[in-house]
This record gives structure tokens, C-alpha cells and sequence, in this order.
């Protein structure tokens, strides 16, 4: 399975950083060209790579850390996202509710990328603390995951676990993905599951 990372804003590079710490192979883009993550993947060692966007989006899953308006321009940069699991780990802050007319934001993200499974995850904690060890108090952090394909939810919940989270799946994005929206109460709670 291969992964990368769209964005390399504060959210990416927290999400590279985990990659990273935990020993797991991923890409990172962005829309100002590989020169740009060069020095990021350069302090985090072997484990992540700069790479330009049409290389990320060879990836098996891609994971979004973009302005959620972005996300439209990274789906126009490839023909086919058949097979793909597209992960995302936006938010909507700034953009209008009218903007998004009355729908949840996953289910317009999962219009732009026709034939993708989508899975919502790794939106919930403040850059800064998606960026430190997960491990904390006895536990772990929770990071809930929510996604209208089982099989695609159950995959991104073991690279949640791998990265050291706890994962907690929340079922189809209609239901526990509405929790992870902007306004939904799991967004920005820092939560620790003990054991």
C-alpha cells in the first residue's frame, strides 16, 4: 500500500511528521512544486518524500491537508480515480454554509473524486497537537474515522492505529462523519483512550 500527503501546510506536515516517527513510506505535494518540501523531507529522513503532484496521485490512498476549496483543483489534476481512497482530513473553516448546500462536506469531496472511497479522518485535532506523539497520559489519542465503504474505513483504521492513534471508527460519513464537520462535536477534542 502506498500513501501520500496533498498540502504541506501546517496539517501535512503534522501528518508527515507521524508518517515519519512511525516508520511509514509516505509521499508529500503540493500546488508550489516539489523544490518546496524538499527541506521537510529532508529533516524527517528516508520515510517521506517530496514529490510533485502527479507522483502523489499514483498513490493508493491520498490523504488531503489542503484548504477544503482546494480540493476541486486536486481532483482535476487526474482522469480516473477508480481504485483510489482518498482521505479526507479538512475542514470547512472560512467557507459559508451556503457553500456547501446543505450537504456534508465529505459528501461534496467524494463528488469531485468520482470512483474514489472516501474516508473522513485526521481533521479532528489542531495541527499542533496532530503533530506530537499520540501517546499521552497512560493512552492514546482518539482519531476517529468514518467512511461509506467498510472495507476502505476498515484499512485507514489500521494506518490510523499504525501512527500511533487510537482509532475509533464512527460508521458511514451521513452519521459518524457528520461529527467530524465543522461544527460537528468531535472537532478540535482532544480525547485519550487508556490501556
Amino acid at each position: 500500500m502506498t500513501y501520500s500527503i496533498i498540502g504541506s501546510g501546517n496539517v501535512g506536515t503534522a501528518l508527515a511528521r507521524q508518517f515519519a516517527r512511525s516508520g511509514i513510506s509516505v509521499g508529500v505535494a503540493n500546488s508550489r512544486g516539489r523544490d518546496s518540501i524538499t527541506a521537510l523531507a529532508e529533516e524527517l529522513g528516508g520515510k517521506v518524500a517530496a514529490m510533485t503532484l502527479e507522483d502523489a496521485l499514483k498513490a493508493d490512498v491520498i490523504i488531503l491537508a489542503v484548504p477544503f476549496r482546494a480540493h476541486t483543483a486536486v481532483a482535476g489534476a487526474a482522469r480516473d480515480w477508480a481504485g483510489k481512497i482518498i482521505v479526507d482530513a479538512m475542514n470547512t473553516y472560512g467557507v459559508a454554509p451556503e457553500e456547501l448546500k446543505g450537504q456534508a462536506s465529505s459528501d461534496l469531496v467524494a463528488v469531485a473524486f468520482p470512483g474514489a472511497k472516501l474516508v473522513k479522518t485526521l481533521n479532528q485535532l489542531p495541527a499542533k497537537l496532530l503533530a506530537m506523539n499520540p501517546a499521552e497520559g497512560g493512552g492514546r489519542r482518539v482519531m476517529f474515522v468514518s467512511s461509506n465503504d467498510k472495507a476502505a474505513s476498515t484499512l485507514i483504521t489500521t494506518l490510523v492505529g499504525d501512527l500511533g492513534f487510537a482509532p475509533i471508527e464512527l460508521g458511514k460519513i451521513s452519521e459518524g462523519g457528520a461529527l467530524l464537520d465543522r461544527s460537528g462535536p468531535l472537532v478540535l477534542q482532544n480525547l485519550i483512550k487508556l490501556g
